[in-house]
This record gives structure tokens, sequence and C-alpha cells, in this order.
């Protein structure tokens, strides 16, 4: 990256009298340094190894010296000349120098107007570290993952976007809807999941939600994927749908949506299948889902979160696809340039991570995972629990808490009794954060919630009618050993003073 080589370098330093063997040591490390960029740009993939911070720094500096905002100046005889003269409205000024150094100097942003991937003229540093870090995802999510990269596969094409995995999703619903041209197809199916974002993003992008109820696995605790139902749907507004979302990452007792059979199912209506795989990125089993369901039927697009699965802050996500044509329309769709900051966030992380190091997290989760239900189920056996029976779902594990509360009375109406017993059991999620445990979902029974006009009988376990109050506990990348002895040893004090309380008021009531 240097414009002088071995022998001017040792001859310059010579001039300030630094011995020749110094300047020799000084020299490999650049040399490696450029190697090491020569071979991101080369090979466009992710090293084994990670890079150290000081590395990383370095070539994000040297990136950003390519924008136009980070103005080359002179001094002399008390005037400053900048080699660039910005007269627009947008020309990465930063006003606070902590901010500029927060972002590198990266202030320009990425893509243009009419399409967030297409280079920026200002900030070519820029441009070239968001095609650097879509190439290094890519890389991770096949080597790592294991995603089918090749034609067809779920990794053959991608985009990175700085939004949210709802906003993301509708905004790939904005561009299938744009490519459909159909005035008619206004209509999602949506597997039913309870969560906010994903019903929300449906309703964002101008479409209206059929909600598909799932049911219960007969053989398991299982909330699953109900194929008669879905049929069902997509018959009933054969001709209106545009597509139908399913889910493979998801709290238990909810398990990963059936998404093969889903995919055949599309590609024998011709409908558009999207992938809500939040966090699912983490899990082998949920990726050859995936890769099967590319394989045996149709799917248009599967959206991640870069904040669950490669541990940066919230505001990235990632829109995988077998279909080039449809990354390119979702870069097209999006409204104006766009932050890159969640983009540098990923891009460092990935550096210092290196191939390695992500296959080390993932591991490392795989190695909790042995022992993560075992001591759950211990705590709740304990207390005359159990641990929810969720085969398939291998990243959230639930137990029962069913014995939290006191009996029914046999002068208590039963609406009276569900709606205090709904309170005693979400008093317990408040006492576990109460005591800096976060991350744990409490579902009492029969609680409902309206959604965009729509009741959701149940909601929590995305099923009406499952039998069973429970709080759910996520075995997740990045968690340590440390936060799962010390999450394990809270849970058993707070369901004993919960106990505790619930004998106390058994007494007074005798």
């Amino acid at each position: 990256m240097s414009s002088l080589d071995q022998d001017e370098i040792a001859k310059t330093f010579g001039l300030l009298k630094i011995p020749k063997n110094h300047a020799t040591v000084g020299f490999s490390n650049m040399v490696v340094a450029t190697k090491q960029y020569r071979s991101l740009f080369v090979n466009r993939r992710l090293g084994d190894a990670g890079w150290s911070d000081v590395q990383i720094q370095s070539f994000i500096f040297l990136l950003s010296t390519l924008d136009t905002n980070n103005k080359a100046t002179t001094s002399g005889g008390g005037s400053v000349e900048s080699r660039w003269c910005g007269v627009g409205e947008r020309e990465g000024r930063v006003y606070s120098s902590l901010v500029a150094h927060r972002h590198f100097g990266l202030s320009h942003g990425m893509g243009r107007s009419g399409d967030i991937t297409e280079p920026q003229p200002k900030a070519a540093g820029s441009s070239v570290l968001v095609k650097l870090a879509l190439l290094l995802v890519l890389d991770v999510v096949r080597r790592g993952s294991g995603l089918n990269g090749k034609a067809k596969g779920p990794a053959a094409h991608g985009i990175l976007l700085p939004l949210c995995t709802g906003m993301t999703m509708a905004l790939v619903l904005s561009c299938i809807r744009e490519a459909e041209n159909d005035n008619k197809k206004t209509i999602v199916l949506w597997s039913r999941i309870d969560q906010k974002s994903c019903f929300k993003a449906i309703t964002s992008a101008g479409l209206t939600c059929i909600v598909v109820p799932t049911k219960l696995d007969k053989d398991s605790d299982s909330v699953i994927t109900d194929m008669e139902a879905m049929e069902a749907a997509i018959k009933e507004h054969e001709g209106k749908v545009l597509a139908i979302i399913t889910t493979t990452s998801c709290f238990a007792p909810r398990v990963p949506d059936q998404v093969d059979k889903v995919a055949t199912l599309c590609a024998e209506h011709g409908v558009n299948h999207i992938i809500n795989n939040a966090y699912g990125l983490q899990c082998p089993q949920t990726c050859k889902l995936i890769n099967r369901a590319c394989v045996v039927g149709r799917v248009d697009a599967i959206v991640s979160s870069t904040d669950k699965n490669f541990l940066v802050p919230v505001g990235g996500a990632l829109v995988l696809s077998p279909q080039k044509a449809l990354v390119q329309g979702v870069g097209k769709v999006y409204a104006g340039r766009a932050s890159s900051s969640p983009i540098l966030d990923l891009f460092i992380t990935l550096l210092s991570m290196g191939m390695n190091g992500y296959k080390g997290i993932l591991a490392k989760r795989q190695d909790m995972l042995q022992t993560f239900p075992t001591r759950l189920e211990q705590v709740a056996t304990k207390y005359g629990e159990r641990i929810l029976k969720c085969p398939t779902n291998t990243i959230s594990f639930g137990i029962t808490l069913d014995n939290l509360a006191l009996a029914r009375t046999d002068d208590e109406r039963e609406e009276d009794y569900l709606k205090a017993v709904a309170k005693d059991i979400s008093a317990f999620g408040s006492m576990l954060f109460s005591r800096c445990v976060s991350g744990t979902r409490v579902v009492p029974r029969a609680q409902s919630k309206m959604m965009g006009g729509h009741e959701f009988v149940g909601f929590g376990s995305s099923v009406e009618g499952y039998p069973h109050a429970y709080m759910t506990a996520a075995c997740a990348v990045g968690l340590t050993t440390e936060e799962l002895d010390e999450f394990f040893l809270r849970l058993d004090k707070t369901l004993q003073e919960k106990h505790n309380n619930k004998q106390s008021k058994r007494s007074s009531l005798s």
C-alpha cells in the first residue's frame, strides 16, 4: 500500500539514523498487512484467522481516505487548502469529531437514491467496504453455517440492508409485489407465530395478512405448521395470494415451520415463499431444512438478522435468495441512500473473527446444547414442573409453570381464576427480570391480544388452547458458560421464592 519499496524505506530510515535491521522488521509487518488486504480483494472470502484490531482499523482508515469528505489538506502561511470543494447539500460533513471517529470518517453511507447497491460516486471507499462485507457474509453462511451457495441454493445471492428484520421483510414484500405487477394479489398467508414485527411488516407493505392457524403436535409439546390449513387457505384465496411467510427461528413451544412442505405447496400453486430466519443461521438443523426447501420446492427469499447471528449491534439484516433478480429488485425498491454503520459493524466483526472464529462460536453453542436441556429440566423437576418436549427447536427451550399458582376454589369463576393466574404467572417474569435475568419469556395460559384488527387467542404460544403456562430460555450463539451457570442459579432461587410465596398465601387463606 506504500509507494516506497523495501530498499527505499531502509534508506529513508537510515537518514534518520534508524538501523537497517530495525527498518526490515517494520517493513515485514507492512508486507504482511498488504498481503492480507490483497487476499481480501483477490479471493473475496474470509481468511481462517481473524485480523488484529490494528490491522482492521488501518484497513478501514485506508478505505475512508477514498471518500471525498475526508479531504487531504495542506497548511502554510496560516491558510488551509482543501483538495475537494463540496457545494452540495450532502457532502458528508460531520460536526463532532467523536462522531466522525466513531464512523472512521465513513459518513457518505451506501448506495444511491435509485439503488442501495449502486456505488456512491463520492464514497469509493465506503462502496468497496459494503461490497466486501457482502462477499464475506456470503462466504460465512456458506462455509460456516452450511447454506448451499450454488445455483438455486438459498445462499446463491444476497444483499445486506441497514434495517431490522421486520422492515427488511416489508421491503422484500414490496419488491415481490412490484415484480408480480398484479393488483389482485394483495394477500399474504402467514403461518401463525406470536411475534409482532412480521405481522406489522405485512401491513406496512400495504398488504392483507391472513393468519394461518398452527396446531399442537400429537407426539410432543410442539406447536407445528398446519399444512392442511395452509393448503385450504391457498385454495380459498386462489389468485389473490402474493406470498406465504414461514418462520424457522422461534420461541418454544413453537418449532420451525415445515418450510420444505410449504415450499412444495408454493411451487405447485405459483406462490412466492419468504422464510423469516431471524436467528436461524446459527442452527445447523435449520440450515439443512432451508437447503432442502430450495431443492424440493420454491423459496424466494430468506431474511436473517445480523445482530442475532453475528454478535453485532441491532440494525442490520441479510436477505438471501436463489434468485439474483430478487436481490437486485430489493436494492432498487429501497428509497434513498442508507447508513452503512450496521454493515461496517458486520465487516469489522467478520474480519476480527475469521472463519475459525465464526465456526468456533457455532461449535461452542453446540457444546452447550449437550447440557442446557438437562440442566433446565433438573431445575424444573425440583419444583414439580417439566421441560417442554419440542425436539425440532434446538435454540429455544421451555419449562412448564403449572404449579406456580394456587388451585381454583369452588366458589371462584373460571374466568376470574384464569385472570388471577395469568397475573401471578406474569409476576414470575418480573421477578426474574428484577434479578437481572433477561431474555426469558413467561407465557400464562389463555391470554389474548388484538393486533391489526386480528385477535390472537392464547397469545405467546402461537396456538389456541395451549395446555400449559410456561417460560422459555434460549441457548443462543454468544452465550457463555458463566452466564449459563448464573442463570440456572438465579432461576432456582426465583422458583424457590415464588413457591414460598405460594405457601404463605395458601396458609393465609386457610
